[in-house]
Parts: C-alpha cells; sequence; structure tokens
C-alpha cells in the first residue's frame, strides 16, 4: 500500500514540475474600490512545488480517510461477530443449565415418590392408616405428575420448558411439605407403638414353675370353688422378681394377704401386681424398666410356700396373664 502510494506522489511531482518548467509568473490583483492594483509574481517552479504539496497533501488525506474507513468498518464487524458469538455461547450455556436444572427437577420427584413409597410401605407392615388430608403426595387424588422434557431446542420449546419448571417447583414444594406432614405422623405414630410395646407386660415376672393358674379353682385354705385373678410362679426364696413392662411404680408396700406388694403402672390402662414378695427394691413414683429387678420372691402374706402373685389388669379387669407372655 504505502510502496503504490509512493509511486503515485512520486509520478505526480514530476507532471507538475515538467508543465511549469523554470519561467516566472505574474498574479494581478485587482479591486472594486478603486485602489492600486497589486502584482504578485511567483517563479515555476515555487508554483509548482505548491501545487505539489497540495497534490501529495489531497492524496495523503485521500489514503489516510480510506485506511480510516476499513479499519474502522473491519473492527465494528469483528466487534460485532465477538459479541454475536459470545451471546451464542451464553445462549448455549444457558440452555444446558436449564437442561440441566429440569433432570434435578425429575430427579427430585422420583425421589420424593420413592419416599412416599417407602412411607406406605412402613405403614403396611407397621398396620397405621394414613390420614385422608395427607393422602395426596402431588394434588387431588395423589397422581404423579410426568417428567419434564429437558430436550428443547427451539426456543419457543425452551420458553415452555422455563414456565412448565416453574409450576413444577411450586408443586414439588407441596409435596415435601405434605410428605414432611405424612413422615410426622407416622413417626408419632410409630413411638405411640413402641411406648405401647415397651409398655405392655410381655415376660415372666420370675424363673420357675407355675403353681395356680388363672381362673377358677379350688382354694387352698378353704377348699371352696374360687376365682383365682393372677398367675401363681412357684422357686426358692430370694429369687428375683422382673417387672414385665415398662412403667411407674405406684404401690411399694404391705398390703393384707398379699404381703409385700408392688403395683406398677404400665399406662394405656393396663396395670401389674406382684405379691407375697420377700424383699421390695423399689419406691413409690420410681419409674421402671422392662427387667429390672423390683424385689426378691417370698411367703409374706397368706401362702402355702414361696411363690409370686403375679397379676394383668386392663382398664381394672383382670386378665389371664399368660396372654401376656412371650417367653
Amino acid at each position: 500500500m504505502l510502496k503504490i502510494f509512493a509511486d503515485r506522489l512520486k509520478q505526480a511531482f514530476f507532471a507538475v514540475k515538467k508543465i511549469i518548467g523554470h519561467r516566472k509568473i505574474t498574479f494581478f490583483i485587482l479591486s472594486y474600490t478603486g485602489s492600486a492594483v497589486k502584482q504578485i509574481t511567483l517563479s515555476r517552479r515555487l508554483l509548482g512545488t505548491i501545487s505539489a504539496c497540495f497534490t501529495v497533501f489531497v492524496i495523503l488525506s485521500a489514503f489516510v480517510s480510506y485506511d480510516y474507513y476499513t479499519i474502522k468498518t473491519t473492527f465494528n464487524k469483528q466487534k460485532l461477530e465477538s459479541k454475536i458469538a459470545n451471546q451464542k455461547d451464553e445462549i448455549v450455556t444457558q440452555r444446558r443449565q436449564i437442561q440441566k436444572f429440569s433432570n434435578e427437577i425429575n430427579t427430585l420427584k422420583s425421589t420424593l415418590v420413592e419416599l412416599n413409597n417407602f412411607e406406605k410401605k412402613i405403614r403396611i407392615i407397621a398396620n397405621i392408616e394414613k390420614p385422608a388430608e395427607d393422602d395426596s403426595l402431588f394434588g387431588v387424588g395423589g397422581s404423579n405428575t410426568e417428567d419434564l422434557d429437558s430436550q428443547a431446542p427451539s426456543a419457543e420449546n425452551q420458553n415452555g420448558l422455563m414456565r412448565e419448571m416453574h409450576s413444577r417447583t411450586r408443586q414439588l414444594t407441596l409435596a415435601s411439605i405434605n410428605q414432611k406432614s405424612g413422615l410426622e405422623s407416622l413417626y408419632n405414630e410409630l413411638v405411640r407403638q413402641r411406648n405401647l410395646l415397651s409398655s405392655t407386660p410381655s415376660i415372666r415376672p420370675a424363673t420357675g414353675w407355675i403353681s395356680s393358674r388363672f381362673g377358677y379353682r379350688k382354694s387352698p385354705f378353704t377348699g371352696l370353688r374360687e376365682f383365682h385373678k393372677g398367675l401363681d410362679i412357684a422357686n426358692r426364696e430370694g429369687t428375683p422378681i422382673i417387672a414385665t413392662g415398662d412403667g411407674t411404680i405406684t404401690f411399694a408396700g404391705s398390703k393384707g394377704f398379699l404381703g409385700k406388694l408392688v403395683v406398677i403402672n404400665h399406662g394405656h390402662g393396663m396395670i401389674t401386681r406382684y405379691a407375697h414378695l420377700q424383699k421390695i427394691l423399689v419406691k413409690r413414683k420410681e419409674n421402671v424398666k422392662r427387667g429390672d429387678t423390683i424385689g426378691y420372691m417370698g411367703n409374706s402374706g397368706r401362702g402355702t410356700g414361696p411363690h409370686v402373685h403375679y397379676e394383668v389388669l386392663l382398664n381394672g379387669i383382670p386378665v389371664n396373664p399368660k396372654k401376656y407372655i412371650l417367653n
């Protein structure tokens, strides 16, 4: 570019010099005001130099203007292309993020469904019914929504996916609240059942053999038919007597024919009584666990030998203790 410009400038300079030569040129300046005529004489060499400089200036300005326009156009084009490329990359990144988010929503929905199914299995095993108001996970009827289609290449499909994702997020929020409520009710019911199981008398109060069963029998003292309210287990004196379930001691002392007696309230309407003890190891209002030793076997009160008279009362009515002995 610069070489072509220099060659053209050199040709123009020699052309002007050839035309002008070495002669002088006189310019007369006239005035309409009546003043004297002014005369300016310039040599043709000087005039040629001025003309050559002017020509060089014009050509140089043209080349500079052209280069400036070319550079500006190229720069703006590159800048625009770079901006478009960045926007395309940003769009691709956003689409990937949207697809990733939609996949995460599908995964979360699947996790909630699996958790809800697992809760149902536990309720079936534990025989715990779910409250009617908590029976729906994703709305009325409890139907599960379909998975989101994350493959959305067009802009319209992408916008539709975004709207569906917002709607699905709200549904998952409500579903998680319902699931939390269901799990809390299940937990509370399991705790209640666990407390019931731990409080229910379910083991023998002492080792030994059964000397008298629950029900009608012939009295060993009067020989008459009488109703025996408990179970007699005989063994040596000093044999440990244990609590058959968790509960609170409501009585620990002597009581008539029953001799030294311990009474445990297990809650849920269940009470157990342990009579004819040799020694009592617990006190009233004391909490005991299943298997704790509460005293020793003896023959206090009215009896025919060392044994423990064991009673189970449900809502104040004596029931057969054998129904509650699992060991």
